[in-house]
């Protein structure tokens, strides 16, 4: 039989506590509700529940108040925090100041009920201080994507492990990259970044370690490398795939042993830095082919953070706009620009294949070039608004294959793939990948003209993008 446990509701709002009292009526939890901090703290002097579920804005104490008042008062009390204004800074504050857990506004109750057996469960984690006032990036979403990534960084606050961020190019893993470092313990010691595919293969050691006076033709003085500029702090690293085999051996010594030699020197470095990494790369597939390390690739890949792609997170597309409208008028000292709703509607309705970088720089553009405060549909680039266009643009991007030609193409890969097994599967899922792609752009991110394009129905469609474009 499951043991009986108490869990407290502290909500304003009498609906969301009635819901909750009804969802978990039929099970092991008693369910008591407080509309307001002051009676939960009148009801604490008495007893302690076993879970408090909390929202996060309240009149009188908000959520994040109640939190830092029962960390000192019940420290061993798990509480679960609800909140319909879900933000980069919520996440991290709720979890610095100890919460078990954070649920976004509007939640699946099954999630809830899920979430608190879990809390029950539990042993409380060691409660942190509270939260230092640091600026934070600008990391803007609600949907439940970005929710994912907000949670993942809270979750990291207090710790300096290493993290490996994937997804595509312009989904702003450097941004992340800062917000992990600017939340966590090494917040006041440099972030130092370092593109892979930025520097020539030649030079990428002495960038990393640096080098001693004389060690090569040209090193007239010695070099301060980026390991060493890092010491305390973060370093991080942008397009790891890219970093060349005899590199990644000098990498995994230096994460393994904490000193590296300088190129030309002698005696070691002894160094403490926290290692991001990021691509847009597959590096599992990259480990397959012999062109990555793969004790280097368990070695960074402790957590890893998947960013998600523009497209994955519809409904932040309309507050990114604004902020990056906003943000251009004012660095640009010009007024801001507004969008009518149609083009906002546009927006929305595109694929965005740069992602985020890709809004950024339309935000700039029509910041620059729109000729009224409100710009209208009309008014934005041709690849957002002309689907023919695009798909002329995808068409022209193409091999003219004839049918001869592609089967041919096949018949190379197949021979290449001799010694592989599970063959068909492994091609019939980049075709499909390959497809949804070109159908996407070629209906400028419209899914049920894509949709009607591949055959597939709106509800495969969606399940093939979360599938193959990861």
């Amino acid at each position: 039989m499951t043991q009986s446990a108490e869990l407290w509701v502290l909500d304003d709002d009498s609906s969301i506590r009635w819901v909750l009292e009804k969802t978990f009526a039929d099970t092991e939890f008693t369910v008591s509700n407080f509309s307001q901090s002051s009676e939960l703290y009148a009801a604490l002097e008495k007893s302690t529940p076993d879970v408090l579920l909390s929202d996060i804005r309240m009149p009188g104490d908000d959520g994040l108040k109640v939190l830092k008042r029962l960390q000192q008062q019940h420290p061993k009390l798990p509480i679960v925090i609800m909140t319909a204004h879900s933000d980069l800074e919520t996440a991290v504050n709720v979890f610095k100041g100890g919460a078990f857990e954070y649920l976004a506004k509007p939640f699946d109750l099954d999630e809830v009920v899920a979430m608190v057996r879990k809390a029950a469960q539990h042993a409380r984690a060691k409660p942190s201080g509270p939260a230092g006032q640091v600026k934070a990036p600008q990391l803007i979403g609600d949907s439940g994507a970005m929710q994912d990534v907000f949670r993942v960084i809270g979750r990291l606050s207090n710790s300096s492990v290493s993290v490996l961020i994937t997804g595509e190019t312009g989904t702003g893993k450097e941004l992340v990259a800062r917000a992990l470092h600017q939340h966590s313990p090494r917040s006041e010691q440099p972030f130092v970044a370092l593109n892979m595919a930025a520097i020539p293969q030649d030079l990428i050691e002495s960038e990393l370690f640096g080098h001693e006076r004389g060690a090569f033709t040209g090193a007239d003085k010695r070099r301060t490398g980026r390991f060493e500029q890092a010491n305390q702090g973060t370093l991080f690293l942008d397009e790891i795939g890219d970093m060349p085999l005899s590199v990644q051996t000098r990498l995994l010594r230096v994460l393994a042993e904490g000193q590296f030699y300088p190129v030309g020197a002698h005696q070691p470095i002894a160094v403490d830095v926290r290692v991001i990494a990021a691509t847009h790369r597959d590096l599992k597939q990259a480990v397959s082919r012999n062109q990555f390390r793969e004790d280097l690739y368990h070695r960074l890949n402790v957590i890893q953070l998947k960013l998600p792609a523009l497209r994955e997170r519809e409904s932040d597309v309309r507050q990114l706009t604004q902020f990056f409208l906003k943000q251009a008028a004012s660095e640009l000292g010009v007024s801001g620009k507004q969008l009518s709703a149609a083009a906002m509607k546009a927006l929305e309705n595109y694929w965005w294949p740069g992602n985020v970088r890709q809004l950024e720089n339309v935000c700039r553009w029509l910041t620059v070039m729109a000729p009224g405060h409100t710009v209208q549909r009309s008014e934005l680039p041709e690849e957002i608004i002309s689907p023919t266009a695009s798909a002329e643009k995808s068409k022209s991007e193409q091999p003219d294959y004839t049918p001869s030609d592609w089967t041919e193409v096949i018949n190379q890969e197949l021979r290449r793939r001799a010694a592989d097994t599970d063959v068909l599967n492994a091609l019939t899922g980049e075709l499909e990948k390959t497809a949804l792609q070109f159908a996407l752009h070629k209906y400028n991110g419209h899914k049920q003209q894509a949709a009607r394009w591949l055959g597939w129905g709106r509800n495969t469609l969606t399940r093939k993008m979360k599938l193959l474009l990861k």
